[in-house]
């Protein structure tokens, strides 16, 4: 199963931590994984490379885990809540689909 928790202080979301393979498909052909990695990847793109933020990212491929850490301010904080909040909503609708395979928290 893949996990994501997006981590937030009052009504801000600073980051979010993905990990795990979700098991709905053979791995290197899991279109759920595909699905939850393209999304991730773009967030992160987008935060880090368009809006110039200096988000603190994390890899390890051994576990599965990407983390995203957000400074405690950025120049774009609209446009980079905007893009957060649309990856939450994103993975939550994928959780509904694939409730077996995928969990969203908020923490």
């Amino acid at each position: 199963m893949t996990k994501v928790e997006f981590f937030t202080q009052g009504e801000r979301i600073t980051g979010f931590r993905c990990s795990g393979h979700s098991g709905y498909g053979e791995e290197g052909a899991d279109i759920l994984c595909a699905a939850i990695t393209s999304a991730v990847r773009l967030t992160e793109c987008t935060i880090n490379e368009v809006c110039g933020t200096r988000a603190k990212v994390r890899v390890n491929e051994a576990t599965a885990t990407i983390t995203l850490t957000l400074p405690a301010t950025c120049d774009d904080e609209e446009i980079v809540q905007a893009t957060l909040s649309g990856l939450m909503t994103y993975l939550v609708e994928l959780r509904e689909e694939y409730p077996d395979f995928l969990d969203v928290l908020e923490v």
